[in-house]
């Protein structure tokens, strides 16, 4: 079996050299090593990865690809990555992010589900590493903590920050995220969300962790705020796409609805809890307001805004 483990990176060079440091610990005990081919997509016209890739190509077990893709965007990037692991002939693909690093076991335990479930796609766990100094309220409040699901258990929405992909549900697809998300976000819920509408297998790994180093611009309540609402805003636009039936639209209103209201309901007993009890209520109503939104052409465009160096 071949692999390609994809990093797509806009100007953030010492994030991708510990990606690569992280990714010369992988280790597959007890199973056969597969062939690997590390895939590095820079997304930077003045080519400020290109460097790191030369100096880790000589460190690296394996064979580092760097691609430029001067098209601005996750969404650009993305695909030249899936095409970048079309020319090398992988039968599999990972997506890690340039903020990330993996434990040892992580891609060992997303084949290994993979084999065991017969799965298209395989996502995991990814656990926040605060640089700096993080305010007691946001440690409390758990807003950088996703759930948790116990292996095998069958994900309709995985992210691309981790998770691995068989390279055949994409054999139809010459641009598997879609261009329209290109600032925005949110390319990959559209991808997965296309791929379990057509059936594919989707399963969650609890033990391939990944770990994201956030900067302290992430850990202010505007960011949090923004994220939740952007989160929100995007995925409720691509649920429309697939499924934009009347019934299905009016059942997203009434989740928007419904979680305004709990912010609402919330805020006052919320302001003697302090700030990160507002902030709670407050993520409740840019969750709502993002699943109304989503559902018209209003889009909030995150990724003019790189955080983390």
């Amino acid at each position: 079996m071949k692999v390609a483990v994809c990093a797509v990176t806009y100007l953030r060079p010492r994030g991708l050299a510990r990606l690569l440091e992280g990714l010369c610990t992988l280790r597959f005990e007890g199973a056969q090593p597969p062939e690997l081919e590390i895939v590095v997509v820079d997304n930077d016209p003045a080519r400020s990865a290109e460097p790191v890739c030369d100096e880790w190509s000589h460190r690296l077990p394996w064979t580092l690809r760097y691609r430029h893709e001067e098209r601005r965007g996750v969404s650009h990037a993305r695909n030249a990555a899936v095409a970048a692991a079309r020319e090398a002939g992988a039968d599999m693909m990972a997506f890690i992010d340039d903020d990330e690093v993996p434990q040892p076991g992580w891609l060992s335990e997303l084949l290994r589900v993979q084999a065991r479930h017969g799965a298209d796609v395989v996502a995991g766990p990814v656990l926040p590493v605060f640089e700096g100094e993080v305010p007691d309220w946001v440690r409390r409040g758990g807003f950088f903590e996703a759930p948790r699901l116990p292996t095998g258990t069958h994900k309709r929405d995985p992210g691309a920050g981790n998770v691995l992909i068989r390279m055949a549900v994409l054999r139809d697809m010459p641009e598997p995220f879609d261009p329209r998300f290109t600032l925005t976000g949110g390319e990959d819920t559209h991808l997965f969300l296309r791929l379990a509408a057509a059936g594919a297998v989707m399963v969650w790994a609890d033990e391939a962790v990944a770990h994201e180093w956030t900067p302290a611009t992430r850990t202010r309540a505007r960011w949090i705020l923004q994220r939740v609402y952007r989160t929100a805003n995007t995925w409720s636009a691509c649920e429309r796409e697939i499924d934009p039936s009347a019934g299905a639209v009016a059942m997203r209103v009434a989740k928007g609805l419904a979680r305004i209201g709990i912010g609402v309901v919330t805020l006052p007993a919320a302001l003697v809890r302090g700030r990160g009890g507002v902030v709670r209520s407050l993520w409740y109503v840019c969750w709502g307001a993002g699943n109304l939104t989503g559902l018209t052409r209003l889009r909030f465009q995150e990724y003019r805004t790189i955080h983390g160096d």
